[in-house]
């Protein structure tokens, strides 16, 4: 184990190099109190010989673990030649700080590994949950020289001391609190001299965060022994080698590794070994850390240098989701993942893994469990080489999941100057290189007329100006046009192994995303085809989850409804959806939510769905008043549910023009409404341009024929080259069954009022009794047809008495309809008497003439 006095003589070395050791060797260097007159060296030398008392102590601790006797030569030798068993008998385990949070959650694991029935068993343990971002804060304040670091390492030390307590009893507990509480004096001391120095060398903060990890190994290592089972802990700074390559990564030396893995096992060898995660050495046995997250990473390891049959992952979800089920509720947890599968996820934000754990055990084919310490019945997820599935065969097979990577930024770099031209990539990356920064995404067209990439936005701006300067002889002479910068991107990957040469994939993710009504800014693919990558707005990143996720059938696909006019129409629709929910639900994979209903004077909005059992009751206690603007944001802008749909069911002229903009902007339209297609013709002619251009959807099937598809099967014909020559039918059931009841004792107002309460009127009857909704549907009809009329040149006898034609409202209309019963009444007696079936037939014969 790499000792604090080598530590902190290199680094204060570096601090002072005017103090030159006397005496070195391999571990040590250590300092004459001659030259100890320099503060700095007197507190190194301080530093050193309390090191070495502490290495001694915890030397002695281990011996103690490791024979009942020291003394006994022979059994220290006997010790030495135990062999270091591999293969099937291992399995590995890794438990993160959530898992041993607390007390409770450290039984709770250890629970978990006495029951595993494996021969042999290697655990590999993470600091208690925040402890790690605990000693970082430490290393922080001491060099701010924040005197608080005292205080907040008395936190850390309470921490583990009440944990104890309520775990250990006896000499577990007196042995774990006397190197917990030497360990706290060792830190102290190191960040009293961060203090003085005003700095921490990289040595110092891996030293110090790596403590958490070492009491936690050493804490469950104990609770086992208590329980009566052979277990011995792990500092694994003496078997994990690496070799530094940059600030953010090491390379494990797996043959160094393996030869100290041997060495350690033939001294400690034991049935249960718990290991200490994110903390390993250099060759020159100076502590490092395998950076953040690196937890999972000791696991792999540790699974490929004792060839184990599994590694098994405990965290706080149920497996590997199909999408980040933050974002997307419907996630589902894959039962199983390629290496490769779970190599790209990682890469692309899916939290579960380290990216690079999966390296180390893809060699010996071992299998990554990921399972949840705290749902034990969850089998949770098997990450091993592909296997064939001959179950399915559906595009849901090849596309396992979707990730996504916020806050990113596209540098686009752009001119004609460098089609052709070798070394202009070369020279761009390397800019970027030189800053720092980290390329997630590439992209190239064909044409080299431009390079664009994607950065962490907190990184573009160096970047940026690296390019400007590194082109700036470029930029000036026009051999490049521009270095732009686009923000607020958002990166989303398909992933699947089985993508790899299926076709429509592609086809179908980018069709998902164009129905939502997003802007794909970049595309890239590898050749491997193992995912798809787009670069999209921020603000629709969630939104373009959701959408591939649901299309993908991976869930319900999910639609926001805004009801615009719950009169009878809207009413009765309202109620077909309360009954019809579950059943869409269940057998269609629909999940309709209808997130506002709006009147001509109040609305209803609701975030999650308003509850249609009771919508008339929550209009009124909750209502707002009515506006059509806010409505629609409200039903649009719901990042959580992609698609959006309004049903207009009313008969309002300006509510239908609001279409063209509401389709602009992704928004899909369902209306009976006549108004839009029997309007002015050019405006028509816009609306269905803009309908065959754009993924939205405008369905007025029930413009005509009640609902029933005669808009579509005349379309059909006419899509199949058919020539339509006559188009017959009851244009208006409204004025049949008025005409059809028309009879002698019944008054003409009193006919009209009961089909109005029942519902066969439109919400004016003056539309029906003046041709007017007869001659919509005509209109409808004769441009569906290819006619370009507008309504104006249908002729229409109009059955409104003339006083009655300006009035205010329907309502004003109604009142004084019987004042003219009589002529009414009159004119029914003179068709009779010319031998006419009914007035009703001679309208219609003359309209559909």
């Amino acid at each position: 184990m790499a000792s604090l006095s080598y530590v902190l003589s290199h680094s204060f070395h570096v601090l002072s190099p005017q103090i030159p050791p006397i005496e070195s060797n391999p571990k040590y260097i250590l300092y004459s109190s001659s030259q100890c007159r320099h503060p700095i060296s007197l507190l190194r030398f301080k530093l050193n010989r309390m090191a070495l008392v502490g290495q001694r102590l915890r030397r002695g601790t281990q011996r103690k673990q490791i024979c009942a006797s020291i003394a006994d030569v022979s059994l220290e030798k006997s010790t030495e030649n135990v062999q270091l068993p591999k293969g099937d008998v291992w399995s590995v385990h890794k438990f993160g700080g959530t898992c041993v949070g607390n007390s409770e959650r450290i039984k709770n694991v250890a629970e978990v590994i006495v029951s595993d029935d494996s021969e042999m068993k290697l655990v590999v343990v993470s600091a208690m949950s925040k402890v790690t971002d605990m000693m970082y804060d430490l290393i922080n304040k001491a060099q701010s020289r924040d005197k608080s670091y005292e205080s907040a390492l008395d936190a850390v030390r309470e921490k583990y001391k009440s944990t104890a307590h309520d775990l250990l009893d006896g000499e577990e507990l007196a042995s774990f609190l006397s190197q917990l509480h030497h360990d706290i004096d060792n830190l102290l001391a190191m960040l009293q001299a961060i203090y003085i120095a005003g700095h921490a060398m990289e040595s110092f903060t891996d030293f110090v965060v790596g403590h958490g990890e070492l009491w936690s190994a050493s804490l469950l290592s104990a609770v086992i022994r208590q329980r009566g089972f052979d277990c011995k802990w792990m500092d694994t700074r003496e078997v994990l080698i690496v070799n530094p390559t940059s600030s953010n990564q090491v390379d494990p030396d797996f043959s160094e590794s393996a030869r100290r893995l041997e060495r350690w096992y033939s001294k400690n060898s034991a049935k249960i070994i718990i290991a200490t995660g994110f903390i390993a050495s250099t060759h020159q046995n100076i502590p490092t850390t395998l950076k953040r997250d690196g937890s999972d990473f000791s696991a792999a390891i540790m699974g490929a240098l004792l060839t184990s049959r599994r590694v098994t992952i405990w965290t706080d979800v149920d497996g590997v989701y199909s999408a980040d089920p933050r974002k997307v509720k419907e996630a589902v947890v894959l039962k199983t993942l390629s290496y490769q599968e779970a190599w790209e996820m990682s890469y692309f934000g899916a939290n579960v893994l380290h990216p690079r754990t999966i390296i180390p055990v893809m060699q010996y084919d071992i299998p990554i469990i990921i399972r949840n310490i705290f749902n034990l019945s969850a089998p949770g997820t098997t990450i091993c080489r592909q296997t064939v599935d001959e179950e399915s065969e559906s595009l849901v097979s090849f596309v396992k999941g979707f990730a996504t990577i916020d806050n990113v930024a596209l540098i686009n770099v752009e001119g004609t100057g460098m089609a052709g031209v070798p070394g202009t990539a070369n020279a761009i990356f390397g800019a970027v290189k030189d800053v720092g920064a980290n390329v997630i995404m590439i992209s190239q067209a064909s044409s080299e007329h431009s390079v664009c990439f994607a950065v962490p936005e907190k990184e573009v701006k160096a970047v940026a100006e690296a390019l400007k300067s590194r082109f700036r002889q470029a930029l000036e002479a026009g051999r490049l046009s521009q270095v732009a910068v686009v923000p607020n991107c958002s990166i989303l990957a398909a992933v699947g192994q089985r993508m790899a040469s299926t076709p429509g994939v592609s086809a179908t993710l980018f069709n998902a995303l164009a129905k939502a009504n997003i802007n794909i800014r970049a595309i890239a693919q590898g050749c491997t085809e193992y995912n798809i990558t787009v670069v999209v707005r921020r603000e629709d990143s969630i939104k373009a989850l959701r959408a591939v996720h649901s299309r993908f059938y991976l869930s319900r696909t999910t639609i926001a409804m805004g009801i615009i006019g719950p009169g009878l129409i809207g009413a009765t629709l309202l109620e077909q959806l309360k009954d019809q929910a579950s059943v869409l639900k269940e057998d269609f994979n629909i999940d309709l939510r209808v997130l506002g209903i709006i009147s001509s004077k109040s609305m209803l909005l609701c975030d999650e769905g308003v509850d249609l059992t009771n919508w008339r009751e929550l209009q009124g206690e909750k209502g707002e008043t009515a506006d059509m603007e806010r409505f629609v944001q409200h039903v649009h802008q719901n990042h959580f549910i992609p698609n959006t749909v309004l049903v207009d069911c009313t008969a309002n002229a300006d509510i239908a023009s609001h279409y063209y903009n509401w389709l602009r902007r992704g928004i899909h339209v369902i209306t009976p409404n006549k108004r839009a297609n029997s309007g002015p013709l050019d405006q028509y002619l816009k609306l269905r341009a803009l309908q065959r251009q754009s993924y939205t959807h405008y369905f007025y099937e029930a413009t005509v024929g009640a609902g029933l598809p005669i808009i579509s099967t005349l379309r059909g014909l006419l899509e199949t080259g058919d020539k339509i020559l006559r188009i017959e039918g009851i244009f208006s059931g409204t004025l049949s069954y008025i005409f059809n009841n028309f009879t002698s004792g019944k008054s003409f107002s009193d006919i009209v009022s009961e089909a109005k309460q029942a519902g066969y009127t439109e919400p004016d009857p003056r539309d029906d009794l003046s041709g007017t909704d007869v001659a919509r549907k005509v209109i409808i009809l004769a441009r569906e047809s290819g006619l370009k009329l507008e309504l104006a040149d249908i002729p229409v006898e109009n059955l409104v008495p003339e006083p009655l034609r300006a009035s205010a409202s329907a309502e004003e209309f109604m009142q004084q309809l019987p004042q003219f019963d009589a002529e009414l009444t009159r004119k029914r007696q003179e068709a009779e008497n010319a031998g006419e079936v009914s007035i009703s037939t001679k309208l219609f014969c003359k309209l559909l003439i």
